[in-house]
C-alpha cells in the first residue's frame, strides 16, 4: 500500500464484479479509507464460449487477479468466494468474509413458473455441473444444455428461445436488481448451493498487515466459519471448483452444521451427508464430513467429472 489509508482493489469488469468491488469501496470509504479501483481482464471474461474445463479449469476468474496482488500492482482482490480455488496461493491471504448474501440458486423460466411445470425434454441452461447433475437427479427427462456468459447475455439467450429455462444464484440477480425475473427460488432439497456461494472472499498479500486491518473490520466471523468449513470439504475431496460436489455450512446457536453431496454427472447417483460441531473446527468438520463422502464412494464420482471438464 502507498499509505495506511489508501487501498489498490483489484476487480474483473463484469457488472456483478463491479456491482460487489462497489460495495466493499462504500463499507471501506465508511471507516476513512481511500480505494482506487483496478479492472482486470480474467481469461474466464475474455472467452465465453464452451465450457469453462476447456478454457483453463479452476481459476480462470480469479488467476490474473491474485497475480497483481502478488507483483504488486493492486493491494485487495474481491472474488466471488464459490470462483476461488481452495488450493493455497504462496503469498496470499484470504483475509475477510463479509456477511453473506442468499445461498439459492433460482430458477428462470421463459414461459413455466416452476421447476415441476416445465414440460417433460425442456431444455434447461447451466455451465455448471453442480446445478446440472443435481437437476437432473430431480428431473432426470429435461436436457441439460450449457450456457456461458454474464447474466445479461444469459438472460438475453433465455429471451430469445434458445432455452425453457436457466439456472443462476439468486444472490448475483438480487445484487443486480434483477430478482424480478426470478420464477423459483430452488430449495436447497433440490439444489445445494456450490462451496461459498453468496459469499464475497477479500484476498490480501499475507505480508501487508495495513491492508489485512483494514478489511478485517468487515469480516462476519459465522459466515467465515461457514465457507471455511465448506471450501476444507471441497478441497479434502479434491474436487476443485468445477466438479459436482454441493455444500452448505450454517452457524446456528453456536453450533455449525455441514451438509454435502456428490454426484455422478447423469444426476443418477448422488451421495450425501452431514454432520456438525463448534464453529471453531470448521476446517476440521469439512475434512470428517468428505471423508463420510469418500467412504461412500465420492471419489470415482470426482474422477468421472474431471474426465468430462
Amino acid at each position: 500500500m502507498s499509505s495506511s489509508s489508501r487501498i489498490r482493489l483489484g476487480t474483473r469488469n463484469s457488472a456483478l464484479a463491479r456491482w460487489q468491488a462497489d460495495w466493499v469501496t462504500g463499507e471501506l470509504q465508511q471507516l476513512g479509507v481511500d480505494v482506487e479501483l483496478v479492472l482486470i481482464a480474467t481469461s474466464g471474461d475474455q472467452q465465453q464460449q464452451g465450457p469453462i474445463g476447456e478454457i483453463g479449469g479452476q481459476g480462470v476468474f480469479t488467476k490474473e487477479i491474485q497475480r497483481a496482488l502478488l507483483d504488486g500492482r493492486v493491494d485487495l482482490a474481491v472474488h466471488s468466494l464459490k470462483d476461488l480455488p481452495t488450493d493455497e496461493v504462496p503469498g496470499l491471504c484470504l483475509a475477510t468474509v463479509p456477511q453473506r448474501a442468499s445461498v439459492a440458486d433460482a430458477l428462470l423460466c421463459r414461459e413455466h413458473g416452476s421447476l415441476d411445470e416445465l414440460p417433460e425434454g425442456a431444455v434447461v441452461g447451466t455451465g455448471s455441473l453442480r446445478r446440472h447433475s443435481q437437476l437432473l437427479h430431480a428431473r432426470g427427462d429435461l436436457q441439460m444444455k450449457d450456457l456461458r456468459g454474464n447474466v445479461d447475455t444469459r438472460l438475453a439467450k433465455l429471451t430469445s428461445g434458445d432455452y425453457d429455462a436457466i439456472i443462476l444464484a439468486e444472490a448475483g440477480l438480487q445484487r443486480l436488481g434483477l430478482a424480478d425475473r426470478i420464477t423459483q427460488v430452488l430449495d436447497t432439497s433440490i439444489m445445494l448451493p456450490a462451496v461459498g456461494q453468496g459469499a464475497l472472499g477479500l484476498e490480501t498479500r499475507d505480508d501487508d498487515q495495513a491492508t489485512m486491518d483494514w478489511v478485517r473490520k468487515l469480516d462476519d466471523p459465522a459466515t467465515h466459519q461457514s465457507v471455511d468449513a465448506e471450501r476444507s470439504l471441497l478441497s479434502a475431496l479434491q474436487g476443485g471448483c468445477l466438479a459436482p460436489i454441493a455444500a452448505l455450512g450454517r452457524v446456528e446457536n453456536d453450533v455449525l452444521q455441514l451438509a454435502g453431496r456428490v454426484l455422478s454427472l447423469d444426476g443418477k447417483q448422488m451421495l450425501a451427508a452431514t454432520l456438525s460441531g463448534p464453529p471453531s473446527e470448521a476446517v476440521q468438520l469439512g475434512i470428517r464430513l468428505a471423508d463420510d463422502l469418500l467412504s461412500q464412494g465420492a471419489a470415482e464420482l470426482v474422477s468421472q467429472s474431471r474426465k468430462r471438464t
